[in-house]
Order: C-alpha cells, then sequence, then structure tokens
C-alpha cells in the first residue's frame, strides 16, 4: 500500500518528472519509472519485470501504466517470462524515451533539466493533465479543456511568450503551479 501511494503520488505531481536509469531497474524500479513522465536511461541499463519468479501478482496500477506505455503484448511479455533485457530493447518498446552513454547520462540530464525550466510551467501543467487524460480516456473533457483555456487567459503566458519573442530574450513566466 505503501508503495501504491508513493507511485501515484509521483505520477499525480503536477509538474514534468524525470526517472534517471542507471544499473537494475528490476521489478518495483520499473513500477516507479512509469510512475514517471520521461525515463531516460544509462546503455549499459537492465531491465525486467519479476513477478513471475516470485509468484506474485503485480499491482493494478504498474500494470496499468506498464500497458499504457508499452502495449498489451510486450506487457505480457515482460510480466510472463521475467527476462531482464537491455536498454536497447527498453528504448525499441516503448519503456525508456532516451538511452545515453553511462558517462554522457548526467550531462544529458541536466540539459534537459534546463530546457524544462526554462520553458512554460502552464503549457507543461496543461500537457501533463490532457494528455494524462487522454490516455486513461481516450480524450480531453470539455470541462478540462475550459480550465486549461481559462488558465492561459488569467494566466499571461501567451502575453509574455510572443513579448519575448519578439523583443528576443528569455520569458520571464508569470505562471506557477500552484
Amino acid at each position: 500500500r505503501v508503495n501504491w501511494a508513493a507511485e501515484e503520488a509521483l505520477a499525480g505531481f503536477p509538474g514534468p518528472t524525470i526517472a534517471v536509469i542507471r544499473g537494475n531497474c528490476i521489478g518495483g524500479g520499473v513500477s516507479i519509472a512509469t510512475a514517471c513522465d520521461l525515463r531516460i536511461a544509462a546503455d549499459d541499463a537492465v531491465f525486467a519485470v519479476t513477478p513471475a519468479k516470485l509468484g506474485i501478482v503485480y499491482p493494478t496500477n504498474a500494470i496499468e501504466r506498464l500497458v499504457r506505455l508499452v502495449g498489451g503484448s510486450a506487457t505480457k511479455h515482460l510480466m510472463y517470462t521475467g527476462d531482464i533485457i537491455g536498454a536497447d530493447r527498453a528504448l525499441r518498446i516503448g519503456l525508456v524515451d532516451e538511452t545515453h552513454a553511462a558517462p554522457a547520462l548526467d550531462d544529458r540530464i541536466a540539459e534537459l533539466v534546463a530546457v524544462l525550466l526554462a520553458r512554460s510551467s502552464l503549457t507543461q501543467g496543461a500537457t501533463k493533465s490532457m494528455v494524462d487524460e487522454i490516455v486513461r480516456d481516450g480524450r480531453v473533457k470539455p470541462t478540462t479543456t475550459r480550465h486549461w483555456e481559462d488558465e492561459m487567459e488569467r494566466s499571461g503566458e501567451v502575453r509574455e511568450g510572443v513579448a519575448a519573442f519578439l523583443a528576443k530574450r528569455a520569458p520571464r513566466w508569470p505562471w506557477r503551479r500552484g
């Protein structure tokens, strides 16, 4: 129950989350990684989901996220076999978004974090909310659309983004997560 709650809190965090994966990402490690928005791995990382080796039923929240991420067939293969797969296969099936040589991983993460911090947190929050809703429900509900349109209007983000673009300067985003 504690793990479930922790993973749900991570998945529900309103801003972008990144799993940085080095070495072994096995069982609960995969569950934590799939609760994140992005997964960046060292090219020598390995992955496995091993309940079949332990005789346990995997938590449904973790199975649901894994299926949404890699599809039913890849989930079944991982779950049925408990096989350890390399980062190249994890990338191919969509379990990770990027792989990098282990020595370059920290630099890539620093670069990605800098990019995310420089971008509109309103856009990130709205995108996360809507993509999660599409994945979960198949569409964005009209109430969600109205909420983010209203938030965009109130925030001043568009005015600042356009002004910064025209002035050829970095934007100073006024909206902050509540």
